[in-house]
C-alpha cells in the first residue's frame, strides 16, 4: 500500500544515545551545569535541541541558540560517531528498495550530519532522499521537514506516503502534512507519548516494523 516511506534517524534507524547525550553535557558545561548520568539527557534526543534547552533548563532563545553551537562543537568531530544501527535495520532498508518502495530520511537534525551518518554506516544507497534542517536552524520542525521531502520529490499522491518515528514529534508533523504515521517503541519515545499523538500504527521492534512495512 505504502510507496513512499519516510523515516526518522535518532531512536528510528540509529541509536545516538551516547553521541548526543555527551555533545549536550559539553554545552551545558559551558554554563556550569556538571551532567554526572548522560542518562539523564536522553529526553533530548528527537526533538529540536533548543527547545529542549529552553524546556529543560530555561535557557532563553538567544542561550539556546549559543547551546547549540557549543553542542555542535563536540557532536560535529566526535557525536557523529557515537552512534550504531538498530539491527534489523539495514536489511530493512534493503529489503523496501528491492521491493521498488522509495525511501527517505526525514530528521530535525542538520541534514549535513544526517548524511554523514548515513554515509558514515553504508545507509546511503537506501535513499532516494535525504531531508534535515539547516545549520541556521530553519526547518527544524518536523512537520516542515516532511513537507520539504514532499515537495523535493514531487509526491503528490500523499495516500501512498507514511512516517516511522520514535517520538509524538514524528507523529505530529506527519499529521500536519496529512499522512499517517508508525510509531516505534525501541526508540526514545513511549506507548502513551506515541497513543496520544495520534500515530497510525505503534510497532515494538524492528522485526514489527519490518512485517508492516515489507
Amino acid at each position: 500500500m505504502y510507496q513512499h516511506i519516510l523515516f526518522d534517524l535518532d531512536g528510528t534507524l540509529t541509536d545516538p544515545k551516547v553521541g548526543i547525550t555527551s555533545a549536550v553535557a559539553h554545552a551545558l558545561k559551558f554554563y556550569g551545569i556538571e551532567v554526572e548520568n548522560l542518562d539523564t539527557l536522553c529526553k533530548f534526543i528527537g526533538p529540536p535541541l533548543a527547545d529542549s534547552f529552553m524546556e529543560y533548563y530555561g535557557f532563553d532563545r538567544e542561550q539556546a541558540v549559543e547551546a547549540v553551537e557549543k553542542y555542535r562543537e563536540y557532536f560535529s568531530v566526535r557525536g557523529l560517531y557515537e552512534n550504531e544501527v538498530y539491527p534489523g535495520i539495514e536489511q530493512l532498508l534493503k529489503a523496501l528498495t528491492e521491493q521498488g518502495k522509495k525511501v527517505y530520511l526525514a530528521t530535525s537534525k542538520p541534514e549535513v550530519y544526517a548524511r554523514q551518518i548515513l554515509e558514515y554506516f553504508h545507509l546511503t544507497e537506501y535513499f532516494t532522499f535525504i531531508g534535515g534542517s539547516e545549520l541556521s536552524g530553519e526547518r527544524v520542525r518536523k512537520g516542515d521537514v516532511i513537507a520539504y521531502v514532499l515537495e523535493h520529490e514531487k509526491i503528490t499522491d500523499r495516500d501512498r506516503v507514511i512516517m516511522v518515528g520514535d517520538r509524538m514529534h514524528d507523529v505530529l508533523g506527519a499529521k500536519e502534512q496529512n499522512i499517517p504515521c508508525i510509531g516505534v517503541l525501541y526508540g526514545y519515545g513511549n506507548r502513551q507519548e506515541l497513543e496520544e499523538a495520534g500515530a497510525a500504527m505503534i510497532k515494538e521492534s524492528v522485526e514489527e516494523l519490518h512485517d508492516t512495512l515489507v
